[in-house]
């Protein structure tokens, strides 16, 4: 599982020409998931992400959450994070969760980080997506099972 968090001050995400999501100062996350992911692994990811503490204080120094600033999230399914580059010039999507599969996991992903931050916004599984954002920084972390989990 691997998550790509952007610090922003507002990102957006379109289908079909309708805007389905937006936030304001918070996290915009691609999430793309594979098919040894398991709830486990999302618990400690989400847990992760809604604590690090990525947003400047009064002084300058990267030292508030989410919640410190009252940030929200919004979390978009993107599988090509599992693109396998390593042969020729077109990636491989063979690592890739099955879509019913990952759909379920992101669901999960989604059910799990309303527990802890009150407005989570999401893009559309499956669908293709037109995100906008403004990265606060640049600031962008990626946490990933691999490391995180094992």
């Amino acid at each position: 599982m691997r998550f790509v968090i952007q610090r922003v001050t507002e990102s957006s995400v379109t289908v079909d020409d309708k805007v389905i999501g937006r936030i304001g100062k918070g996290f915009m996350v691609l999430i793309g998931i594979a098919d040894s992911d398991t709830r486990e692994m999302a618990d400690k990811l989400v847990a992760k992400m809604v604590k690090l503490r990525i947003f400047d204080d009064a002084d300058g120094k990267t030292n508030l959450s989410l919640a410190d600033v009252g940030g929200s999230l919004l979390l978009i399914s993107q599988f090509t994070l599992y693109a396998d580059c390593r042969k020729g010039n077109r990636p491989g999507f063979t690592n890739t969760g099955a879509p019913d599969f990952a759909n379920e996991m992101y669901e999960y992903i989604i059910e799990k980080a309303k527990e802890s931050v009150p407005v989570v916004e999401k893009g559309e599984f499956g669908a293709l997506m037109y995100v906008s954002l403004v990265n606060d920084g640049p600031f962008t972390v990626i946490l990933d099972s691999d490391e995180i989990c094992r």
